[in-house]
């Protein structure tokens, strides 16, 4: 006897659910960590500002350092285009988008306030959910599906590190399940030789647009997309060639037939089926027997690759017109060397298990690492062959087969896409697990296609070490909802700079009058030293005297002397931190006295400490 149907309100609150769930995990604590450099990128530009105000070569106090981060009431949408395009490479739809929603938020302390920056990401990352939900019902046609795809996009300890900064990604990830979901529609009118309706042209072409606009990464999913159209060109071709080449009509006819009779059945992930059996992307019968590279719907295919195309290269001037933007993109360029050969594949596999589960790995405390990692290794030895099970299910189904090699094509391409980055062109995309954003709504469609068949797997029976199918399912679930909250607790996907922990180290050991030195190439070293006056700014309660000197540093001017003679005009007694100081030390720093006990290490603050008393 078939189970009842649900009631009508049943999936949309149940989406709900999924949504509220994702909201809070994606709004707790999200100011608790302190901003780092990209953010202040954006904080500053998206108010119109600029960082060149910012005086070099001299000690500044903080409130001058800060001063980028206050609202200026006249600044304007163009002041934004302006400062954004010559100081930074990055385009503007979502610095456009901050600039008018932080105008919603009061300042903090006469800055620009965190919270309604980051707030703006958090929201877009929660829209990915019920988007998510979308996209997985219009490929699979599976409420099934589409719920259990919300619900790890929910809690996923990617998405909510990405949501919890004040950064463009999440944005990113709405038109990548956009543009997915029209290249599903475009596929469905492949297999069936139908052409395409202008208005998915021409909303194509705008979400393509529009991401790029957002972040020049997204050309990757759009390379990928390609990628998997050209595969199915070549499949119809392929499919087409075979039924004049012996097979006739009729004879297709039949096999049509025979697949859509078995259409409700689901298929053993055997090892002894071979996909050989069944080709990779089989059209049915209503396919054409004559094949054309112009026929419906290449033609307006081709439209969209165009269009795309322009709403691309629009942007290659402005990008040429940054002075800065060989400078900004170092720190993922440079040579490979010994172990730097292999160090792409464990970064990029820590992003992978990241978008599932992170335990506390980065706890204070060396217990809870040891026990975290070992309960992570134990999950996913038992996790991942339940994922491939499913997978492969969903593969050999005849009704699901065809979309799932396609999500599937786009994360195998996009990673290869990075891994050629890596080591042909020497920019090592791996070191950014950000920029996973380009597949990481494919990974999560594929996720919910894959539980839910264990989810269906008839009561009694078990998929691994003794655990029932629906088990798994929740088990799988509430690991990612703990990975979340140690995302959130700051325990996983750790911020790269901790100027909190930096002050409170200054503060328990300096009693004098402080010099904070650091070398400058572009705003990134400025907004290092940002994130450090900013905690001085809201937590300093000893009211320490302190001075900033950002040494510009470039072929024309030593950061060296210009530390030297700020220090022979500086009072004594002075405590000199240099931080990720990048020069040779002059003089005048050796005749102070450095400090002698071990101090602690801290997150993106390389310092030595020097006592000048006379």
């Amino acid at each position: 006897m078939a189970a009842p149907p649900y009631p009508r309100w049943f999936h949309p609150c149940l989406l709900l659910v999924w949504l509220f769930i994702g909201v809070g995990l994606r709004l707790i604590n999200l100011t608790a960590k302190p901003p780092w450099t990209d953010e202040f990128s954006t904080l500053v530009f998206s108010l119109g500002n600029s960082f060149l105000p910012v005086p070099l070569n001299q000690p500044i106090a903080i409130d001058v350092l800060l001063q980028p981060l206050q609202p200026q009431p006249d600044a304007t949408i163009q002041d934004v285009l302006t400062h954004l395009f010559s100081e930074s490479n990055h385009p503007p739809l979502y610095f456009v988008l901050t600039h008018l929603w932080v105008k919603l938020f009061p300042t903090q302390a006469g800055l620009v306030s965190l919270w309604g920056a980051r707030s703006l990401a958090a929201i877009f990352g929660a829209i990915s959910i019920p988007a998510i939900y979308g996209l997985s019902w219009l490929a699979f046609r599976s409420r099934l599906v589409s719920h259990l795809a919300a619900a790890i996009m929910a809690i996923s300890p990617y998405g909510i590190f990405l949501a919890q900064e004040a950064r463009h990604y999440t944005l990113a990830i709405l038109w990548v399940i956009a543009s997915l979901a029209c290249l599903v529609v475009t596929t469905r009118h492949i297999q069936k030789g139908n052409q395409l309706p202008l208005w998915l042209v021409f909303a194509w072409i705008g979400i393509n647009a529009l991401g790029v606009a957002t972040h020049y990464f997204f050309a990757l999913t759009l390379v990928t997309e390609a990628v998997v159209l050209i595969f199915l060109a070549w499949e119809k071709w392929r499919q087409t060639d075979a039924k004049t080449g012996g097979r006739g009509e009729e004879d297709m006819g039949t096999r049509g037939r025979g697949d859509a009779g078995n259409t409700d059945e689901i298929l053993s992930a055997s090892p002894r089926l071979s996909l050989s059996a069944s080709p990779t992307l089989r059209f049915t019968a209503s396919s054409r027997l004559k094949f054309s590279f112009f026929s419906p719907p290449w033609g307006r295919i081709y439209a969209v690759a165009v269009g795309s195309l322009i709403g691309g290269i629009v942007w290659i001037p402005a990008f040429l017109h940054n002075a800065y933007g060989d400078k900004l993109t170092n720190w993922i360029q440079g040579d490979r060397i010994g172990i730097a050969w292999i160090s792409p594949i464990f970064q990029a596999m820590a992003a992978w298990i990241t978008m599932i589960a992170l335990l506390p790995v980065e706890s204070p405390q060396l217990a809870v690492v040891i026990v975290s990692g070992l309960v992570m290794a134990i999950f996913f030895v038992w996790a991942i062959p339940i994922l491939i099970d499913g997978f492969k299910t969903q593969l050999y189904k005849p009704q699901s087969r065809m979309i799932t090699q396609m999500f599937a094509g786009v994360v195998v391409g996009a990673i290869a896409l990075f891994f050629c980055f890596t080591y042909f062109l020497g920019i090592d995309l791996t070191r950014g697990a950000r920029y996973n954003f380009v597949y990481f709504p494919a990974v999560v469609v594929l996720l919910g296609a894959s539980l839910a068949i264990s989810w269906n797997i008839p009561p009694g029976k078990t998929v691994r070490w003794g655990v029932t199918g629906k088990m798994s399912v929740l088990i799988i679930w509430v690991i990612g909802f703990l990975s979340a909250i140690t995302v959130i607790c700051n325990l996983g996907y750790q911020k790269y700079y901790r100027p909190d922990l930096f002050i409170e180290l200054i503060q328990n050991t300096s009693k004098v009058p402080i010099l904070i030195a650091t070398t400058q190439k572009t705003h990134v070293q400025i907004g290092e030293m940002m994130g450090v006056a900013r905690e001085f700014k809201f937590h300093d309660s000893v009211s320490l005297s302190v001075k900033f000197l950002l040494a510009h540093k470039d072929k024309h001017t030593n950061p060296s002397n210009t530390l030297q003679n700020t220090l022979e005009k500086l009072p004594r007694p002075l405590d000199l931190w240099l931080v990720n100081f990048r020069a040779a030390e002059p003089e005048a720093v050796k005749n102070c006295v450095k400090h002698s006990q071990t101090l602690p290490a801290i997150n993106g603050y390389e310092y030595k400490l020097f006592h000048c008393n006379s």
